[in-house]
């Protein structure tokens, strides 16, 4: 991979590049992340190395081959036609995976790519229009007046929330979720959110090209892709197989919870609150003498009588989807990439 080159129609920041050596002075001006980055994409090595999120474990540092990077653009690429000349937006950080994809695609592709500070709200100075960005939920939600400058976004990170994609429906941006993780080079998967043809139509992910899925005995999702990585992964991603190309993600299995026998995918009663609760929040189990495990909801912000109230007389509930406690909080605990920690916020309630 030591031949890597700049596509002729890129351009960073509506500047373009002659040489290599070029580009690397211009990045210093940016960020010293978006230039450390640029050095080692274009060094010798024929890998990078990129740190995990650390939402579901302790963060880690993997080794991908530049190879797989150079794959996993051109599948984005062809997935969602973009092509030479594709004005795109990096708001995301570039010290992990999703921020250096997006730079990675622009240079491959042939993109014309603006970068700008990666804050909570994005758009807010923003006046030009572009094709296609990425964006963390909570980036989302705060975007949805000036959404309509991008034509397509993907989302990722985080789960989006029930009561967000049902906001994304009045929206002429074409929004999807990605499924993914560091080690599968972000995303394998992709599930449209919103601008159905149908008010009822329930999507699914769908593989990107050159993948193929699977489940184990555990009903947990098995990745083989080959352009993007040499092992198959088995996740702890609970899902159900609709086809041999789609699947739904039910939730992680190390976060099922156990109640009294009953298995309770926190996912699902999550997505049904969701349409009662405006504030970040999330369910889990904690332990409990006659239960084994009682459920317990987690809302970040100050004590809310009415919003108690509200998930008490939630129809949609099952009744053992109901909290046996409602706990709040005034900050959750979470990674850089600013997805929650769930266990260490709850031990930070328990002590």
């Amino acid at each position: 991979m030591h031949n890597l080159k700049i596509h002729k129609n890129f351009q960073l920041n509506e500047e373009h590049f002659s040489s290599i050596e070029e580009l690397l002075s211009f990045s210093e001006s940016i960020s010293e992340n978006v230039f450390l980055f640029l050095s080692n994409w274009f060094s010798a090595d024929d890998y990078i190395d990129v740190q995990t999120s650390g939402s579901t474990g302790a963060p880690k540092i993997i080794r991908l081959k530049k190879e797989w990077m150079l794959n996993s653009a051109l599948a984005t690429g062809v997935f969602f036609n973009l092509r030479e000349h594709t004005k795109a937006l990096l708001c995301l950080p570039i010290g992990y995976i999703a921020g250096k994809m997006m730079l990675v695609r622009a240079l491959v592709l042939g993109w014309e790519i603006d970068i700008i500070e990666p804050t909570a709200k994005p758009l807010k100075k923003i006046v030009k229009f572009y094709d296609f960005s990425a964006m963390i939920p909570m980036q989302l939600q705060n975007s949805l007046e000036q959404l309509h400058i991008i034509k397509k976004v993907i989302v990722g990170g985080a789960p989006v929330s029930v009561l967000l994609q049902d906001k994304l429906q009045n929206h002429t941006t074409e929004v999807f979720a990605t499924y993914g993780m560091t080690e599968t080079v972000t995303h394998i998967a992709i599930k449209k959110l919103n601008n159905f043809l149908g008010n009822t139509e329930k999507t699914f992910y769908k593989i990107v090209p050159d993948v193929k899925i699977s489940h184990d005995n555990r009903n947990c999702l098995v990745i083989d892709a080959p352009k993007v990585s040499n092992d198959i992964m088995t996740t702890n991603d609970v899902v159900r197989m609709v086809s041999n190309s789609e699947f739904e993600w039910l939730g992680r299995i190390d976060h099922v919870i156990n109640s009294g026998g009953i298995k309770l995918h926190p996912k699902q009663i999550e997505d049904k609150m969701s349409l009662c609760i405006t504030k970040r929040f999330f369910v889990a189990g904690i332990p409990d003498n006659l239960l084994g495990e009682k459920l317990v909801l987690v809302i970040e912000g100050a004590e809310d009588q009415f919003i108690r109230n509200q998930v008490h007389n939630l129809k949609t509930l099952l009744k053992f989807e109901f909290p046996k406690e409602i706990y709040f909080i005034e900050n959750f605990i979470e990674t850089e990439t600013k997805k929650i920690q769930r266990t260490k916020t709850l031990s930070k309630i328990f002590h």
